[in-house]
């Protein structure tokens, strides 16, 4: 008979992390070390969602089944995984405990979290499903469990993409409106900017509706945790290429702005294509400074980026999108030209 192996005794967690804690063997490019363990549940039923571009996704084809985001996700017991991070021998700053849409989910999630904190001391953070939660209930549970962050994965820029890509047009079970209502409970519970707003830039939309979106979440409280899409296998947009990295990097350049308060919106200038002509000040020794093209996400107790996701966005042999690290002066001088490649000038 074949061993079940579901949450809550049992979870995925990405390659790079199973690497960390010496369960899976392989070595990292130079500087590209993950310093966030992802905890992924796991259900032998698998995902209700249908999202488009998911190796997760219930309509997904057969041999996807164990990958996401490209690569292995294995299985292991969360108690051989607690008792690997209890030696301290690993360079984890934080965890983030990723739910999926299972009706199991929220209640595993809960006990997860709470063996974390107790087991190894780590910042936890909890990247929710809200299509099956009952909002602020379930967000008070968490923050009794021990989390003191919140992701909520909106991942598309407008309402239209989101229906197209995660609600009725792939027959998925998310709406809009429900993950922008908990994204506001989200804030209401954990406190301004302890909630990170998932996008991915390359689903459809202009560069011009996705800098609106970034700024529509700082304004309630949540920061932006930028994705570059990328194909993955099996899914239904497996075919499709990623963004242009002008496109990205112009994005990332708006994200880190909003975020950081260093400059408004309105004070942006796009062009009759809706790509970003101009930030409204100068921003080269933004560029210089580099931290606008690393990974955006969850940080450790030391306030730096701890969710740095090496190559969570392109393979290990393309242009790095989001670094996990600060770059140095030779990335700048590779990021600079890329920053306006793409750009549309206007007549």
């Amino acid at each position: 008979m074949q061993l079940v192996q579901e949450s809550p005794q049992f979870v995925q967690t990405s390659l790079a992390g199973a690497l960390c804690m010496g369960m899976e063997k392989g070595r990292f490019m130079p500087k590209s070390e993950c310093k966030c363990l992802n905890l992924l549940l796991t259900y032998n039923s698998g995902c209700r969602a249908a999202c488009s571009y998911c190796g997760l996704a219930k309509n997904r084809q057969e041999e996807s089944s164990k990958t996401f985001i490209r690569v292995k996700w294995p299985v292991y017991s969360l108690q051989n995984i607690l008792d690997r991070m209890r030696s301290g021998n690993h360079p984890f700053k934080r965890v983030c405990v990723s739910m999926i849409t299972h009706g199991r989910a929220v209640e595993d999630t809960c006990g997860i979290i709470s063996q974390v904190r107790e087991y190894t001391q780590l910042p936890v953070s909890v990247l929710i499903a809200p299509t099956v939660m009952k909002r602020k209930e379930d967000l008070t549970r968490f923050k009794a469990a021990g989390a003191d962050r919140v992701g909520v994965a909106i991942d598309a820029a407008t309402e239209e993409l989101f229906v197209q890509h995660r609600g009725a047009g792939v027959s998925g079970p998310h709406r809009w409106d429900l993950f922008w209502h908990t994204l506001g409970d989200a804030v209401e519970i954990f406190g301004q900017y302890q909630v990170g707003v998932h996008l991915i830039v390359g689903l459809g939309e202009t560069e011009a509706e996705m800098v609106r979106t970034i700024a529509k979440a700082h304004q309630m409280g949540a920061l932006t945790h930028l994705f570059s899409f990328y194909p993955e296998s099996g899914s239904l947009l497996q075919d499709c290429p990623p963004p242009d990295l002008g496109q990205y990097r112009r994005v990332q350049m708006a994200r880190y702005l909003i975020d950081e308060g260093l400059a408004e919106v309105k004070n942006f200038q796009f062009s009759a294509q809706e790509q970003i002509m101009d930030y409204g000040k100068d921003i080269m020794p933004i560029i210089r400074n580099g931290e606008a093209f690393m990974t955006s996400g969850c940080p450790g107790e030391d306030g730096q980026v701890a969710c740095n996701r090496p190559f969570g966005n392109e393979r290990a042999s393309d242009p790095m999108r989001n670094y996990p690290f600060l770059p140095e002066a030779e990335d700048i001088d590779v990021i600079i030209p890329q920053l306006w490649n793409g750009v549309k000038q206007e007549c």
